[in-house]
């Protein structure tokens, strides 16, 4: 999906979802202004509409989709859709729905932010009160807050994003089983299925990190102001979290060793010599590399850094020794 400069995925979802409500009321509407009353450009609303073409109601035939009159949009600058009625109709879910929306929206109020809580508890209302209507009872759960949203770093983090500050985190790095302190600049939470996520700029790592929240094992809000008080939450709904110092390690695989891509999340893979791959991943220490070399060998091959290959022949090499030592014949 392509947005401008600054406009993440969510950002022309939302718009997109606002935007079709907001024709339809209107019938036609001038292209700047519907990019005006969306703070952003005419271009990206330009965009935005001619996504709309590849939207609409299953199965997707083209009778379903949302048409819009590219004609009047590039003559006059005119916006004018068809098609859509649907959207303007109220929205009837099945119980099962209902209830799963219910759970969902009470889980997602307790970590959002203050701009977005309102309109969450708002909907959650208007839900609930539409399931007492329908005398079905059965929106009336009680959703236990998980330890991960009771937590108390939580409240610290959001009060320092409230307040444009930077926090110090003890932090758990699971990988090396260390737990390292730092001063990050927080940008903002993001929950990723299960998972509530910290996107931070990391000035012990001079670079963008996504801290896992169950991980943070103490936060302290500082007075010192962040850097970049403008800077905006990255989108970290399709990306590779790097919530600790990582180093790239390219990797050249056999075929018994290619299950590495299935189970690991590769940076880059290119085709190598008989039938190989070589493929860069990104490891958080090098005894973690090491190990996975042991369970692939002899099917895979280091290629860098340098120093990564060279400690790993030493390990081989001893390793071997103590066999050897045994009295072991490797023929």
């Amino acid at each position: 999906m392509t947005t401008q400069q600054g406009d993440t995925a969510p950002d022309q979802v939302a718009r997109l979802l606002a935007l079709v409500p907001y024709l339809l009321a209107r019938g036609e509407v001038r292209l700047d202004d519907a990019a005006a009353h969306f703070g952003t450009d005419a271009d990206q609303i330009e965009r935005d509409l001619r996504l709309l073409f590849m939207t609409g109601l299953s199965p997707g035939l083209p009778g379903d989709l949302i048409e819009v009159d590219l004609e009047a949009l590039e003559g006059d600058r005119i916006i004018r859709v068809d098609n859509a009625d649907y959207l303007a109709r109220p929205v009837r879910f099945s119980p099962a729905e209902a209830t799963s929306l219910v759970v969902a929206l009470r889980t997602m109020v307790e970590a959002a932010p203050d701009e977005a809580r309102d309109v969450i508890e708002r909907t959650l209302a208007k839900l609930e009160e539409a399931a007492g209507q329908d005398g079905e009872g059965l929106l009336r759960l009680h959703v236990t807050p998980t330890p991960l949203e009771s937590s108390t770093v939580v409240p610290v983090l959001e009060s320092a994003l409230a307040h444009g500050h930077q926090v110090e985190i003890s932090y758990h790095v699971p990988s090396r089983d260390q737990e390292s302190r730092r001063v990050v600049d927080p940008r903002g939470l993001a929950r990723i299925e299960d998972l509530l996520y910290l996107d931070a700029w990391c000035h012990t790592a001079q670079g963008d990190r996504a801290f896992r929240v169950d991980r943070i094992l103490a936060a302290t809000e500082l007075d010192t102001p962040v850097a970049d008080p403008g800077a905006r939450a990255r989108d970290l709904t399709g990306g590779w979290f790097t919530d600790a110092e990582t180093t790239t390690v390219t990797l050249r695989l056999a075929p018994p060793a290619r299950w590495v891509i299935e189970y690991y999340q590769v940076t880059a893979q290119r085709p190598g010599p008989d039938d190989t791959i070589e493929v860069d991943l990104e490891v958080a220490s090098e005894q973690w590399a090491q190990s996975l070399l042991f369970r692939l060998a002899p099917h895979a091959t280091l290629l860098a850094p340098a120093h990564y290959a060279a400690s790993f022949t030493a390990a081989a090499r001893s390793t071997l020794s103590l066999y050897q030592a045994d009295g072991v014949d490797f023929g």
